[in-house]
Parts: structure tokens; C-alpha cells; sequence
């Protein structure tokens, strides 16, 4: 009587994972100093100290049975309202509190889309590689198919021509993760523009839209004066899913949201859809405090200087060593070429001298590994070492 597609899930964890608790263990033994953990994503500089000052007034001074109460299902109005008015503020596109849908994180808000574009079990999504493993999860737990773009491994762009041919009449979205999460890629204007133009090709050739679905939760997290383009000023059938995790430090309070501009095609159904797929999972009424912090707090700077030092250490060190690495615009991950050609050797290798390292074939690009920088700053210092060695064996 047990779902055994779920039992897989339940027992088999990501390969981010399966390091991340082997890290935990190897600390237990050997001392945290001891082991190089390079698995998770998990924000390493605290979270802005207004974001604590905020929670301390908010439970202070405002009524606890509407602090913890729940919220309305797509949200608080006035968290709404703000998120729409930052919008609009920083890149022009005129968004309404009605258009925006309050979530657990962007992992609920990609589950969402994905629940509430998929027709049928012929239905299909695209990532394109290198992708966030758990999009692959999230479509199929939607019944939906999911098909992915082989990775242009020069400047991590994308590759047009493989990705006109999986282009069908079943293909309702593209989803887009700028900056990327393993490569720290941002898609260029030029590239957008480009993906624009064939996506509307497309939807004319099927008749019916196809939607871009952008991840953005690495949106702030930017280096070098780079720009991230927004995607729904390029492409008008574009859905935002955001998070705050990563630009606030605040991954295990778990908000974020769901943008469905007005302007794109049958909005008005798919913001209901997207309602109607968080009603069906359960995902209704975001932690109730959060919502009412992030109302407050929702554009405050990250900061990046632990991170740009981490960045530049790690880049330059492995460049030097002889490592092949695009140069990472945003994010806080390097995605790295095994020197012996095999992600997955490679990673092991690595783990035996502690230094845990993500193999890329989860990625869909399974020469590369990915090396997580949202580490204290020793823990890169002493990891160099360790990768001479490495390089040295390959």
C-alpha cells in the first residue's frame, strides 16, 4: 500500500544531500577542521541584523494571535503589496499585490507552476544544463515529463538548436535559473532575447503559450558590477518564482513567492491554477511571522564580501592549479571539470581525503563537479591543498 515512487525518494537522497550528512558524520569523528565540506548551499554570513531587530518588534509590539495566526492563503496583503511594489520599483515591470502568491520557499513555488501548468501526464518541462536536480523531482511529482538541454559547456549559455528540437506541442514551460545554481552563469540579455524569439515562434507554430518559469533566488547574490536581466521585461509569458534564502540568509524560514504578471498570457486562470496546486499540496498560509518580516525587510543588501574573498581564493587557487572553471558572475558555487574526465571518480577521490565535493552528473553534466562557497574562509584556505593533491593523481 506504500507509493513506491515516494519510498524511492524517502530513501534515496540527493547526491547534495547524501554528502552533506556524510560531512555531518565525519565531523563527529575527526573534528569539524578536519573535514572540507563543499556540498550545500547553505548561506554562511548571518542574516542582516534589521531582519532579528525586526522579528524582536514584530513579536514585541503587534498582536501574537496575528503573528502566529494564519494569513490568507495566497498571503498577507500588506507582504504582498510590498513585494509588488519592489517590483516595480527596481525593474520597471508594473506588478499588483493580486499577482503575487506567498510561498514556503522556492521549492514550494516551483511545485506550484509546475502543478498548475500540467495538463495532463503528456505534459513537459525543459531545464536546461547545468539544472537544480530537484526540478526534476518537482515536474515529474506533478505527473509531468521533464526533459533537459544538453549543457553548453563554453560559457554555460544555452544551446538554441538542441533546445528547438525538444521544443513540442506538449511543452508548456522552460524553466531558467539565473544566476545558475551549479555554474553562478547569469544568461545574458542577448541570450533571453534570443530564447524569447523562439519561444514565441513556437507558441505561434503550436498555438498555445509556453512559458518561461525563472528561478531567482540567487537574483542579489552578484559580483563584478554584473546585471541579472528580468526575464519578464524580455518575455512577456514569463512566471517568477523567488526566494529569500540565499540574498537574506534565511533558508530554513522557508519564503518566498510566485510573480504571474498580469500581461502574460491567461493570467488570471494561472495565477488561480497556481493557488489551486497550493491548496492541493497543502503549501496554503507561509510562516505568518516571515511574511510579516519580509514586508519590512524584503530589500535589504546582501552581503557578498565572505563570499567575493571565498570566490577569488578558490577561483584563482584552482585556476592556477590547472582546474578548468568558468568564471562565476553570481551565486556562490564553482562548477569545475574533473581532471579525469569523470565527475563522479573524481568526487570520490576527493572524499577520501574529506574534501566533499558534489559530482555533476546530477547536474546533467557529469565531467564537472560543483564546489559550494558559502563556506568560512579558512575551510577554502585549507581545502587548496587538498585539490594539488587531487590534480596531481588525476
Amino acid at each position: 500500500m506504500i507509493n513506491k515512487k515516494n519510498l524511492k525518494l524517502g530513501t534515496e537522497r540527493s547526491a547534495i544531500r547524501e554528502l552533506f550528512e556524510y560531512g555531518k558524520k565525519q565531523k563527529e569523528l575527526l573534528g569539524a577542521d578536519k573535514v572540507f565540506d563543499f556540498s550545500l548551499g547553505n548561506p554562511s554570513t548571518p542574516a542582516p541584523k534589521e531582519i532579528d531587530e525586526t522579528i524582536t518588534d514584530i513579536i514585541k509590539n503587534e498582536s501574537s494571535v496575528l503573528t502566529h495566526g494564519y494569513t490568507s492563503a495566497a498571503g498577507l496583503f500588506e507582504t504582498r503589496k510590498a513585494i509588488a511594489g519592489s517590483i516595480t520599483n527596481r525593474f520597471g515591470v508594473k506588478a499588483s499585490p493580486e499577482e503575487i502568491y506567498i510561498t514556503c520557499g522556492a521549492a514550494a513555488a516551483l511545485c506550484t507552476v509546475f502543478g498548475a501548468l500540467t495538463k495532463d501526464s503528456d505534459t513537459e518541462f525543459i531545464a536546461i544544463a547545468p539544472y537544480f536536480p530537484e526540478y526534476k523531482v518537482f515536474a515529474e511529482g506533478q505527473g509531468a515529463k521533464f526533459k533537459v538541454v544538453p549543457a553548453e559547456t563554453k560559457d554555460f549559455q544555452i544551446d538554441f538548436e538542441a533546445l528547438g528540437r525538444l521544443i513540442n506541442e506538449n511543452t508548456a514551460g522552460i524553466i531558467i535559473n539565473s544566476p545558475n545554481n551549479p555554474s553562478g552563469t547569469i544568461y545574458s540579455k542577448e541570450t533571453l532575447e534570443e530564447l524569447s524569439s523562439i519561444l514565441s515562434a513556437k507558441e505561434k507554430e503550436f498555438g498555445h503559450a509556453i512559458y518561461i518559469i525563472a528561478d531567482e533566488p540567487y537574483r542579489e547574490l552578484v559580483y563584478n558590477n554584473k546585471s541579472v536581466p528580468y526575464i519578464p521585461s524580455i518575455y512577456n509569458n514569463t512566471v517568477v518564482c523567488y526566494s529569500y534564502s540565499k540574498a537574506l540568509s534565511l533558508p530554513g524560514e522557508r519564503i518566498g513567492y510566485v510573480y504571474v504578471p498580469s500581461f502574460l498570457e491567461n493570467s488570471a486562470e494561472l495565477f488561480a491554477a497556481v493557488a489551486g496546486a497550493g491548496r492541493a499540496m497543502g503549501y496554503v498560509c507561509a510562516p505568518s511571522l516571515m511574511q510579516k518580516v519580509i514586508a519590512k525587510c524584503l530589500d535589504l543588501p546582501p552581503n557578498l564580501e565572505d563570499y567575493k574573498i571565498n570566490r577569488e581564493i578558490l577561483y584563482n587557487g584552482l585556476s592556477e592549479l590547472g582546474y578548468e572553471c568558468a568564471s562565476p558572475d553570481g551565486a556562490f558555487y564553482l562548477f569545475v571539470k574533473a581532471p579525469n574526465g569523470d565527475g563522479n571518480k573524481f568526487s570520490e577521490m576527493a572524499k577520501l581525503k574529506n574534501l566533499l565535493i558534489v559530482p555533476g552528473e546530477s547536474f546533467g553534466c557529469k565531467e564537472f563537479v560543483r564546489i559550494s562557497y558559502c563556506v568560512d574562509t579558512e575551510t577554502v584556505k585549507g581545502a587548496l591543498p587538498l585539490f594539488k593533491e587531487l590534480i596531481e593523481e588525476c
